[in-house]
C-alpha cells in the first residue's frame, strides 16, 4: 500500500490539509500527517489545531511514496524554511517520487528550483515564487511527478487527482461519485 506524508506547519490551510487527508484515506491509502514543528499539535491559519501522527524526525522517508504540502500562510513559508523537509523534497525530486503542493505551497518547490521547465499552478499572486515554471491557470496541474493546485476551492479536485495518479482513474471516479462531485 502506498505511504503518503502530508506535512503540516503552523499557519497551514486547514481545508486543504483535511480534504487531502480525508480523500486519500477514503481511497484506502496510508496517509501519515507530519508536523514540521517541535510539537505534534500544529495550528492552522484559522487557529484550528490539528494533532499530527508524527514529528518530522520520526518519519522513515525511505518508506514514503509521496510528499504532500497544503498551502496557507504563513504555513507555506514555514514549510519552505524547514531544512529537513527541503532536503527530503530534493531527494524525492531526484528519484522522481511524487511531490504535491496546493495554494501557496508550490513556492516550496519553486524555491528549490525543481519546477524549472515544468508546468505548475498556485494561488494567485504567488506565481513569481515558482522559479522557472511555466505557470498555468488550470485548477490542478500534473507535470511529471509533480502535482500542483491553486487553492481551497480546488482542494477536492487536487485530492482526487492524487488518487487518480496513485491508485487509478476508476478509484478516483468512484470516490467522486460517492462524494457527489460533479
Amino acid at each position: 500500500m502506498k505511504q503518503l506524508a502530508v506535512h503540516l506547519a503552523n499557519g497551514f490551510e486547514e481545508t486543504e490539509a483535511i480534504t487531502i487527508i480525508d480523500v486519500l484515506r477514503r481511497a484506502g491509502l496510508n496517509v501519515q500527517t507530519v508536523s514540521v514543528t517541535d510539537s505534534k499539535t500544529v495550528t492552522g491559519a484559522h487557529q484550528v489545531p490539528i494533532v499530527a501522527d508524527s514529528l518530522f524526525d520520526e518519519v522513515d522517508y525511505h518508506s514514503i511514496d509521496a510528499i504532500l504540502l497544503p498551502g496557507g500562510m504563513p504555513g507555506a513559508k514555514n514549510l519552505s524554511e524547514h531544512q529537513g523537509l527541503r532536503e527530503q523534497i530534493r531527494q524525492f525530486d531526484q528519484a522522481n517520487k511524487m511531490l504535491g503542493a496546493i495554494c501557496a505551497a508550490p513556492l516550496v518547490f519553486g524555491h528549490l528550483g525543481i519546477l524549472e521547465g515544468k508546468k505548475a499552478v498556485c494561488y494567485p499572486g504567488f506565481e513569481k515564487e515558482l522559479h522557472g515554471a511555466r505557470v498555468l491557470k488550470e485548477s490542478v496541474c500534473v507535470s511529471g511527478h509533480i502535482i500542483t493546485s491553486r487553492g481551497v476551492g480546488t482542494a477536492l479536485q487536487f485530492a482526487l487527482k492524487l488518487v487518480e495518479e496513485l491508485v487509478g482513474k476508476e478509484k478516483a471516479d468512484q470516490l467522486a461519485q460517492a462524494m457527489l462531485v460533479e
